[in-house]
């Protein structure tokens, strides 16, 4: 009898593949907070900050040199300023939800954005031409300026005249104040950060004012050092809309944060 052959095995099914990582829990749902939490804000921050001041201030320094040396560049710079800016001062919200992990900021934070998804860099970016044209009306209704212009650098306006369109600007940009905590740290969709950031500020409408308020000062301080304040002013604004952004939509942990590549 002929010899039969074995029987072939059995055919053996994949490896599992390794689980991919889940989306962080997005936080979409504000809550209304009492008007004092906005003064808690600022104190949270400055605890933040005081964990590791000379890479907040290297932070800040970072972004205030990058929006001088944009400016600088003819005809483009400050178009490009608008864009650029915005993304490189997203690194101190990583770095407020890296040290309120209890890790360390980076200076890696600083370009960290850039890695973003195409839809969150697009929500950032917009949110900073929309703070800009704010600028640009109050500019041209308070001072008869036009900031779109290329050739205008502002360096005709008064003192007063600068709070006034910085005071316009910054009441509205609150609304989207919160887009680019949702768009960066929980990865959710440009619409629905768009909404809920809304959402927050209609139910935190006057915290959110003495936040602004708040926040204001302290650019009037570091406008009226020369620019130098702005240095330790931009870290503290960051890490306190960072806190803010934490107490309106009940954020108990600290968002899982990664520097960007070397």
């Amino acid at each position: 009898m002929a010899d039969v052959p074995p029987a072939a095995p059995p055919p053996q099914s994949p490896p599992p593949s390794a689980p991919l990582p889940s989306a962080p829990i997005a936080h979409l749902h504000p809550r209304s907070v009492p008007l004092d939490h906005a003064l808690a804000w600022f104190e949270e921050a400055m605890q933040l900050v005081k964990r590791s001041p000379v890479t907040w201030l290297a932070l800040g320094l970072v972004t205030l040199v990058s929006e001088l040396a944009l400016n600088a560049v003819p005809d483009v710079g400050a178009m490009l300023a608008k864009i650029i800016v915005p993304l490189v001062g997203c690194g101190m919200l990583y770095a407020a939800a890296a040290t309120d992990g209890g890790g360390r900021p980076s200076l890696r934070h600083a370009v960290a954005a850039f890695a973003a998804p195409g839809s969150a860099i697009a929500a950032i970016v917009a949110v900073g031409l929309f703070t800009f044209a704010a600028e640009g009306l109050a500019g041209w209704w308070i001072a008869g300026v036009n900031l779109f212009a290329s050739e205008s650098s502002g360096a005709e306006l008064s003192f007063v005249q600068i709070a006034g369109i910085y005071a316009i600007a910054t009441l509205a940009s609150l609304p989207v104040t919160f887009v680019p905590f949702h768009v960066l740290l929980e990865r959710t969709p440009v619409g629905a950060a768009f909404a809920a950031s809304w959402g927050g500020f209609v139910l935190n409408t006057t915290p959110l004012l003495v936040y602004a308020a708040a926040s204001l000062v302290l650019l009037g301080f570091g406008i009226a050092t020369m620019g130098i304040g702005l240095v330790f002013v931009l870290p503290v604004c960051a890490a306190a809309s960072y806190s803010a952004w934490k107490d309106v939509f009940g954020v108990d942990e600290a968002p899982r944060v990664d520097a960007a590549p070397a």
